[in-house]
């Protein structure tokens, strides 16, 4: 195989990758000690439902929750979005494993108009959906699922700008919060971009926003990143993906529940992230054709699909044949070579054991594995969750 050509494998990256790209993107399954406790059949009306008719389900549990004061936001701030030493939790400030440049304690920092000059100065409620998008109006306004505590220099500086990802900063925050030129295709303009570590934490306050007020948006504006209260493509397809790289955190576990006993009703993609996929992904099967299967060779479907720490199947040879056999992750760079050998016709038992060529583990995520004969390819999705 060291004449393996290397056009086909350009091409074939090509492909995964705009495949990872474009794809509804299966969502990391939550291990069991970061399940959230909503209500025994909270969610039965929406099980077995899918697209609109999951969305319009998903809206009807979650619609007339208990709306609070604007000004109440500083107190229910103390019980949603506090850490364990009772300062606030900032996602425009902290450093998730490290030391926050800054850090606020509840009472003493909030907001009283003045101030907010400098990073670490006082503490806002930072509309992450901003408040002009929805015109202010109620009860979006107080809605503690959007709504977060956050630096006033560093909430100012995000404006009323969509949230997006960029090469190039021109701003850069201090715990590495960015403003500059959106680089994700389909919008060019301004943006914010968040750490990565808190990038799902408001992919999925966007999702609840589209679910919570799905058809009750009249008034709203239509922006870069919305059209009313649903997210236009870009938008969608980058926070599928923010959703898919960052998975619910036991912070969000936490605030998930607390907020419910504020206002009786709870964020569905932080209990079920797979209603992500159900509704704006096409729920399709694992396999995924990179390109028309060859008759010449076939592969199974790994099983167990999500797994850990380890994925098993079969590849069945109809002549002789030298294939290739590695896994790609969702930017179709390849983690790990498999096979690489000239094979005669029979069954052929695989596994993938979730490290990396490397020997690093495989962190979380969506991978692809993609056997090739040099002529035709195909892949199969899988899900690794740590």
């Amino acid at each position: 195989m060291s004449n393996y050509p290397v056009l086909f494998m350009n091409q074939l990256y090509q492909k995964i990758t705009h495949t990872a790209l474009s794809i509804a993107i299966l969502l990391p399954l939550m291990s069991g000690e970061l399940l959230a406790d909503p209500p025994d059949g909270y969610y039965d009306s929406a099980d077995g439902l899918v697209e609109a008719a999951l969305q319009q389900a998903l809206h009807d549990i979650i619609d007339n929750h208990t709306s609070v004061s604007y000004t109440s936001l500083w107190t229910h701030f103390q019980s949603t979005d506090s850490k364990t030493d009772n300062t606030v939790w900032d996602m425009y400030s902290d450093v998730p494993g490290g030391t926050p440049p800054y850090v606020f304690i509840f009472g003493d920092d909030q907001d009283i108009g003045i101030g907010g000059t400098t990073e670490g100065d006082v503490y806002n409620r930072e509309h992450s959906w901003p408040k002009s998008w929805f015109n202010d109006y109620s009860p979006m306004n107080s809605d503690l699922f959007h709504i977060y505590p956050t630096d006033k220099y560093v909430n100012n500086r995000r404006g009323n700008y969509p949230y997006g990802e960029i090469d190039s900063a021109t701003w850069t925050s201090q715990n590495g919060s960015k403003l500059g030129s959106c680089s994700y295709p389909g919008y060019a303009g301004t943006v914010f971009e968040p750490i990565d570590e808190y990038k799902g934490d408001f992919a999925r306050t966007y999702f609840y926003m589209s679910v919570r007020y799905y058809n009750e948006d009249s008034g709203w504006d239509n922006t870069p990143m919305t059209n009313g209260s649903q997210l236009v493509p870009w938008a969608l397809t980058m926070l599928m993906e923010w959703h898919a790289q960052d998975s619910v955190s036991q912070k969000e576990l936490d605030r998930n529940d607390v907020v419910f006993t504020i206002q009786n009703n709870r964020n569905p993609f932080i209990d079920r992230p797979e209603f992500v996929d159900n509704i704006w992904g096409d729920p399709v099967a694992v396999e995924q054709t990179i390109l028309d299967l060859p008759a010449s060779f076939s592969i199974s479907q790994p099983y167990p699909n999500p797994f850990n720490p380890e994925t098993h199947f079969v590849v069945t040879l109809k002549q002789y044949s030298s294939i290739r056999i590695e896994v790609f992750d969702i930017t179709g760079r390849i983690v790990t070579l498999i096979e690489n050998s000239n094979l005669s016709p029979g069954d052929y038992n695989y596994s993938w054991d979730g490290y990396l060529q490397t020997g690093q583990i495989a962190p979380s995520g969506i991978y692809f594995i993609a056997i090739s004969n040099g002529i035709k390819s195909t892949a199969r999705k899988i899900l690794l969750v740590r």
